[in-house]
């Protein structure tokens, strides 16, 4: 069955507009954004370093043996890539935690400000914008490429205050983009028409003769799917519930000051994802980022017998070695949330066929900074889950010292969108990163 445009879809049968998250998506219907390969970008953040000798594999090539930090992913090694020797070269304005984050994606130097770190020089937002949105930007051009809301980002537990330490995602200079970290807001978001908690249960009864109108109009096959986005939502509005009655403090009302709390990272952590992968499934977007706290973020990750904060603990020196397994412990379980994605994405099939949401994903975890008692940028982790971009995976690779503005190169010309420079020119003068 094809159609012309959404637009004479709708109208033709009658629809409303919150049907319009279920149904954009049914290939059947044969819309102009279905009928290519969908490609999509994750970045997921973590921050403070890592322990470089539990994180990088010893070898190079197809054979290398991961790390305590990597073991999570083992049953996707042959679908990972780890880059070894990529470095954040942008130096300027701003202390390292600041310039590693505020440049991480933008491969630009921040603005001057007045925003004070360390005992390096103020600082505020960066100078250019960022390669997630860059991505959207190119993506959002066409209509078969074009979806509801471009990007999406996702956040756990990052502070409300907006200053460089917490912003990754630029829409353009001076544009920072704050991530949402309440699942129910990013619930509503999704899904509209969801002013509080009290209305979760019903979000389906406004929708609900739209959905049968469609389901006469479109193949089994989607009528299938229309059932498991319908389960989904059902499923995300009883685990919302759930959070709440389980949590270890009472989350009466939904606002920042409570629904930051950090004994529910990990009960947060999941819900962002599993809302993550139903909106690919729902093709709202094909970019997302994920942010777990920010750059000098001091969680307590307590569910992990580690007390003290992440980043009063990255300041230990490497003789310190009861530090330096709690911080291997704290990096293994980032990777377990990057692992978690992976599997729910290639346990996903694309809607329409073409193998599964890792199949036609591409996830870059990265932090601001090689190791954290040293404030290094070079070694920037990034390790890359899937194959949205084709790069030939299942390596370890071990680079001279390149610029990262290079990998950020390499993520563009991915999407075909063949830029020739990316944030600062001058560390772009070699080109995209070959990684076919």
């Amino acid at each position: 069955m094809s159609h012309s445009t959404r637009r004479d879809f709708i109208r033709d049968l009658g629809i409303g507009a919150a049907a319009l998250p279920f149904i954009l998506n049914l290939p059947s219907l044969g819309f102009a954004n279905q009928a290519r390969r969908k490609q999509r970008l994750v970045v997921m953040f973590s921050p403070n370093g890592i322990v470089p000798k539990t994180f990088w594999p010893d070898e190079t090539g197809a054979k290398f043996t991961l790390k305590e930090s990597l073991k999570p992913l083992e049953p996707f090694q042959s679908k990972m890539l780890t880059l070894h020797g990529v470095c954040d070269k942008i130096r300027g304005d701003g202390d390292g935690h600041m310039r590693g984050i505020g440049c991480l994606l933008t491969g630009i130097e921040l603005f001057p400000g007045n925003i004070q770190g360390g005992s390096d020089t103020p600082a505020g937002w960066s100078s250019g914008i960022s390669i997630d949105q860059q991505v959207k930007n190119h993506l959002q051009k066409e209509d078969a490429t074009r979806t509801r809301f471009g990007s999406l980002e996702f956040g756990v537990l990052v502070p409300d205050k907006a200053d460089t330490w917490t912003r990754m995602v630029y829409a353009g200079p001076n544009k920072p983009v704050a991530p949402i970290d309440d699942p129910y807001q990013m619930f509503a978001k999704l899904y509209g028409k969801v002013k509080d908690r009290a209305l979760l249960a019903g979000v389906l009864d406004d929708v609900r003769e739209d959905l049968k109108k469609v389901g006469g109009a479109v193949s089994m096959e989607d009528r299938r799917l229309l059932e498991e986005h319908s389960t989904f939502v059902r499923e995300m509005e009883q685990e919302l519930r759930t959070a709440e009655t389980k949590a270890t403090h009472k989350v009466p009302e939904l606002e920042p000051k409570v629904k930051k709390e950090n004994d529910n990272i990990p009960r947060i952590s999941k819900m962002q994802i599993d809302l993550m992968v139903n909106s690919f499934v729902n093709d709202f977007s094909r970019v997302a980022t994920l942010q777990y706290t920010n750059s000098v973020g001091g969680a307590k990750m307590r569910w992990l017998g580690v007390t003290e904060g992440h980043h009063e603990l990255s300041h230990e020196p490497d003789s310190n070695a009861k530090a330096q397994e709690k911080l291997t412990n704290i990096n293994k379980w980032f990777c377990e949330q990057l692992a978690y994605l992976a599997k729910r994405l290639a346990d996903t099939p694309e809607p329409g066929g073409q193998g599964s949401l890792l199949d036609n994903t591409l996830i870059v975890w990265t932090n601001e900074l090689g190791q954290g008692n040293s404030h290094t940028m070079d070694n920037i982790p990034f390790v890359l889950v899937g194959n949205g971009l084709d790069f030939k995976m299942g390596r370890s690779l071990k680079l001279e010292k390149v610029p990262h503005n290079r990998l950020l190169l390499s993520l563009a010309h991915g999407f075909g969108d063949h830029i020739k420079k990316f944030g600062n020119p001058d560390h772009c003068a070699a080109g995209p990163l070959n990684l076919g």
